[in-house]
């Protein structure tokens, strides 16, 4: 987790548990892409977990990589794949439209981040009893708004109540990790939306006694 690396690495197993588990629950390819999210913030935990114990100067390369493919997730990864996977989901032709547009800001933030991480390297160092991630990058107040627009307005737009369910807990989790741990933002936020991602396994249980979740083609 964001405190150490034990809490990265028990995170992280238990997320690969509940998305085999997902992927094994989910019919449609769309449920797939959308069940896969607990799987990719498994490996996004461990990799945090490689970060906490990599720390010193013997291990600086085994950090550096590991500090970049965890950059990676937070700030290119999910805010393309959330809203993609939102817009699978939808059957409403008005609502898949709203999203193709989240899904193109997303996109475009997500392309400005990994030009920022190329051209700025990111440093992570512990901190506080967490790992402080040092991005550098410009435009941080418009950067910010269209990442939680991608990560987690986008599954609020969802017309799937269980969607907006997990769209609502990120979002409240994106408030409460900023307002008490900002400078460790990036890192406990992660923490908090990949423990907040097994509710994508409780949304798909239901499907074993009732008829369709999400009632995808």
């Amino acid at each position: 987790m964001c405190f150490s690396a034990t809490a990265s690495f028990t995170a992280g197993g238990l997320l690969l548990v509940a998305g085999v588990a997902a992927q094994k629950l989910a019919r449609a390819p769309a449920e797939r892409f959308y069940a896969a999210i607990p799987l990719l913030f498994a490996i996004q935990q461990l990799t945090e977990g490689v970060v906490w114990i990599s720390f010193g100067e013997a291990t600086s390369g085994i950090n550096g990589w590991a500090t970049q493919l965890y950059s990676f997730f937070s700030h290119v990864l999910w805010p393309v794949y959330v809203p993609v996977a939102a817009w699978l989901l939808e059957t409403d032709p008005p609502r898949r439209r709203l999203l193709a547009a989240v899904c193109a800001a997303g996109l475009a933030i997500g392309a400005y981040l990994l030009y920022s991480m190329v051209a700025y390297p990111i440093v992570a160092r512990p901190t506080g009893g967490h790992v402080e991630y040092d991005s550098p990058h410009f435009y941080v107040a418009l950067s910010m708004t269209l990442y939680l627009l991608a990560t987690t307005v986008s599954l609020l737009l969802s017309t799937h109540p269980r969607v907006r369910f997990f769209g609502a807990l990120a979002l409240g989790s994106a408030v409460v990790a900023y307002a008490l741990f900002a400078r460790w933002f990036i890192s406990v936020w992660c923490f908090f939306a990949a423990v907040l991602s097994i509710s994508v396994l409780l949304q798909l249980m239901p499907r074993r006694s009732a008829a369709g979740v999400f009632r995808v083609p």
